[in-house]
This record gives C-alpha cells, structure tokens and sequence, in this order.
C-alpha cells in the first residue's frame, strides 16, 4: 500500500470534508443562538445591553467550535460514508481494491488539518476570545472593573487598584467565598503619589471586606522607603464579589501553557490541582479523541449506512457522539474522586472505542 494519496483518496476527503464542515456549522450556528438567548437574562445590567451580548457571543465562537469538533467529526464522518455507502461509491472503490484500512486512512487524513486546525485555536484563538468575552461582559455589567489580557483581573475601588494573577471560588459547608491568588494592591494619595504597594499570596472575601494572607508591604515616604510583613491583614472593602467572581477565567477555557503553571504553583504551594490537571490532559488527549470517533464510525459504512437514510446516519453519529462523551465523562469524574492518573482515564474510553471498531471490522470482514 502506498503511503501517498491517490485520487480515490482525495475523493472520500473532500466528500467526508464537506459533510463534516456543513455539520459543523450548524451545530456551532444552534449553540451560538441558544448562548444569545442565555445572555439575554443579563442583558440590562449596568452597560450590558443586547449588543454586548452579541459580541460576547461572537468572540466565544472559536471556543466554541473547539469543543464541538469532535461531535461534529463523527456525525459529519457518518453522513459522509452513508452518503458513499447509499450511493454504491464504496462498492465500486471497493472493486478497485480499496482495502478497509485504506478507507480508515482516508477518513483519517481528511480530518487530520481540521484537528491540528483546532488544536491550535485551543491554545490561541479560543482562549484569546473568551477572555475578550468575560472582559466585555464584566465590565459593561461592572464600571469598576477590567479584566486584563496577560495580567490577570485588574479592579479599582477609589485610589486603591487591585491586581489577582488567578482566582476561584471555594466552599466551606454551605458558605462560599472568593479567593484570589498573587495579589497587589497599589494604593494612591489624592495628589496621585503611590504610597503603597502590598503583595500578598492570597485574598478571601468575607463580609465586610478582604482577608489578606502573607503580606508584604512596601511604603513610600517622600525620603524614605520602608517594608512591612504580615501574616494576615484585612481590608475593608465593598469591591464587588460577584462581579470579580464572574471575571475569572474558568480552568476549561485556558490554554495548557497556563494550565501547566497553574498545576506546578498550586503543587509548589500544598494547593489541589486536579482541576487544571483535568483540563490540560484534556488538551493532550484532544486529537486522540477526535481520531478514535472518526475511526469507530467507518465500519458502518460497510452495511448498516447502506440501506439507511440521513436519519439513521444522524442518530448513529449523535449516539456515538454522546456514548463517548458519557463514559469519558464518567473516568474522569472517578479519577478526581480516587485520585488515580487523568491521564488514564483520558486514554481508556478512546481505547474501547478503538477496540469496538476493530472488532467490528473482523466481523465486517468475516
């Protein structure tokens, strides 16, 4: 078998290409309208008006479509082959000795630019476009409140500015409270000379203001500069919580590059990192998981996609899309409460479905 594509090659990938790109856009078209609806419960809020709620939309598309490509492929990838399985386009490249595993390659290579396509929009493009999205959203809804591309949540409140590398919201029993990681509070006189700047490892909001952990403050006097350390100091501030909260980019929306610091600061510091673990294996994992669909949806292509029309293909493809999803939604749910490597539960659900395929084909082929 020769490794290089032939014409019969070409043929199955701009059919599979075609099917695979129209599905997708309808799927990113479906989940972009039913967003806007959502967004329309917070249209009204400060500056937030339908406008911005459009644009927030538009700039998560790319997000969006990262995580709608793999349901997209194997739908798409299933209306591709029964559309060549109906119209008896297997059996005559078949009869030119194209082997199952030539087809498998086919499919493959047809996606392969997609996939790549989409990994890197998941490392730029779609991070990139959510923080412009929750920075939008946050400030129209917040005047006093930025969210900064490189350097984390910026705020203000008065001559105070706060600066947070990264956040999350915890729990202790039914109470919840924000906290923020690498915090520096720059304090101004009114005549605009810096007084203070104040770097502190952590800040927990609580009722009645900000409780501020290992701070480190730097006074600057008009011939001196003196430095101060704390283990907790409190500042009694009415910066807005839930606004700070909602601007805080969620681990599933950042890049591996900021995942992968995120797990060694939070190991360096005693934190649980099994949440950024979860996502930046996610990332790795990505193209696996495409490749492993796309591949268990070929050997219906020789029989039950035959006789079967476009709802058949359709309900295969979204019962595939979904089985997977399910079970490995299931592993790595159970490898955050056992705590045993996401990198295994990431690897098994594409495993079995590899090996269902496999088997599938022997019997395809018996």
């Amino acid at each position: 078998m020769k490794p290089f594509p032939k014409i019969h090659d070409l043929y199955v990938a701009r059919v599979l290409l075609g099917t695979v790109l129209l599905t997708w856009v309808v799927l990113i078209g479906l989940d972009a309208v039913m967003a806007v609806v959502a967004e329309l419960n917070d249209v009204g809020t400060g500056h937030y008006g339908f406008g911005s709620a459009v644009a927030v939309v538009a700039l998560s598309i790319p997000r969006r479509a990262y995580m709608l490509f793999p349901t997209a492929a194997v739908i798409g990838a299933l209306m591709g082959l029964g559309q060549l399985a109906a119209s008896s386009e297997l059996t005559a490249l078949r009869a030119l000795g194209l082997s199952r595993r030539r087809l498998s390659i086919a499919v493959a290579g047809a996606l392969v630019a997609l996939t790549a396509l989409m990994v890197v929009n998941g490392e730029t493009l779609g991070p990139w476009g959510q923080r412009r999205a929750d920075s939008l959203k946050a400030s129209a809804k917040s005047n006093d409140m930025i969210v900064a591309q490189y350097s984390g949540l910026w705020a203000r409140e008065g001559d105070t500015f706060l600066n947070a590398q990264t956040g999350q919201e915890r729990g202790n029993g039914s109470k919840r409270y924000l906290e923020l990681q690498g915090v520096r509070l720059y304090e101004f006189a009114k005549d605009g000379r810096l007084e203070s700047i104040a770097r502190a490892a952590s800040a927990e909001h609580h009722p009645g203001g900000w409780l501020l952990h290992n701070v480190r403050r730097t006074w600057f006097d008009s011939r001196s500069v003196n430095e101060t350390e704390a283990l907790e100091e409190h500042w009694a501030s009415k910066l807005d919580e839930t606004a700070l909260a909602a601007s805080i980019a969620s681990p599933r929306y950042l890049p591996a590059t900021e995942l992968s610091r995120g797990i060694a600061y939070r190991k360096r510091n005693g934190l649980d990192a099994s949440e950024y673990e979860e996502h930046y294996w996610g990332r790795w994992f990505y193209p696996l998981n495409v490749l492993a669909l796309c591949l268990a949806a070929v050997p219906f292509a020789f029989g039950s996609l035959r006789s079967g029309g476009l709802g058949k293909r359709l309900f295969i493809g979204i019962v595939f899309a979904l089985g997977f999803w399910l079970v490995q939604t299931q592993f790595v749910k159970l490898a955050g409460v056992y705590k045993f490597d996401y990198r295994l539960a990431y690897l098994i659900p594409p495993a079995i479905m590899l090996g269902v395929s496999a088997t599938l084909f022997r019997r395809r082929s018996g």
